[in-house]
């Protein structure tokens, strides 16, 4: 079944071109959010042309080409029905902008205390040891050839504290590395943006849902598969299984990916 080859006054609203086309082919809501994964009051609500429940344009959008897509209809052109009668396509933003009011400024890096603390303990125990060692001889002259063998000591000290702090910048993609091989293992790192991100276990229960903000880190765990949707694909890096996916998808696109035990591959 094709839209928009009747005259604008005849053909039917996207809701109902929808509607149409699923009894047409003789599937029930059900089967459609079955094999789309849109939920069935989503579609329910879609085909009422009701979009308050897609949570904004871009996922109403993402919506539309995959019911439309289970039922036989032009993706492109019942999109572009949809930006007609919702007032045309915005322009352009940023991709944080399509998850949040206004854009979300970096936050500033915060101080890493735990360095402080550690460089001030180092400089307190190397001024005492040197204290110590020093004056330990009890005059002038038992000082001078103990202070000449302190150097060695003092660096070591001082230096010990620096390659524990740096030795493992990224802990958490070594970990990932290391994924148990009975079990589905996904990292997901919000680099380019935020991200709403929703996750499902095998059972199609929800394991997790909500906005992924830039910088942070999610890891999840299945016995066999995890289901993901990802709102800002392009922005966001995946490891599934200890391996790197090189390309989710683009900056700003909804994505719908499934992974199982082993190499990782898109379902």
């Amino acid at each position: 079944m094709s839209i928009g080859n009747s005259s604008d006054q005849d053909r039917p609203s996207v809701g109902r071109a929808l509607r149409d086309a699923r009894i047409d082919a003789r599937l029930t809501v059900e089967e459609i959010s079955t094999s789309t994964r849109v939920r069935v009051p989503i579609v329910q609500a879609i085909e009422q042309d009701d979009y308050s429940r897609c949570g904004g344009d871009v996922y109403a959008r993402g919506h539309l080409r995959t019911l439309a897509r289970a039922v036989g209809l032009d993706a492109d052109a019942l999109v572009e029905q949809y930006d007609e009668e919702h007032g045309g396509r915005p322009e352009p933003t940023a991709p944080a902008t399509l998850f949040e009011a206004e854009r979300i400024r970096p936050e500033p890096r915060r101080p890493n205390w735990t360095a402080a603390m550690v460089a001030a303990i180092v400089a307190v125990i190397g001024f005492v040891g040197f204290t110590l060692v020093s004056g330990g001889g009890g005059g002038e002259e038992s000082g001078k050839p103990v202070a000449k063998d302190t150097p060695s000591d003092t660096p070591s000290t001082s230096e010990k504290p620096s390659p524990s702090k740096t030795s493992d910048p990224k802990p958490s993609e070594s970990a990932i590395a290391g994924a148990p091989a009975d079990k589905v293992t996904v990292r997901m790192t919000a680099e380019d943006g935020n991200s709403w991100v929703s996750a499902k276990d095998h059972n199609g229960k929800l394991v997790h849902e909500g906005v992924l903000k830039e910088g942070d880190s999610k890891t999840l765990t299945d016995d066999k598969r995890l289901d993901l949707v990802l709102g800002n694909a392009g922005g966001v890096k995946l490891f599934v299984n200890g391996k790197e996916v090189e390309h989710a998808g683009e900056v700003g696109q909804v994505q719908r990916l499934s992974y199982t035990r082993g190499d990782p591959e898109a379902g």
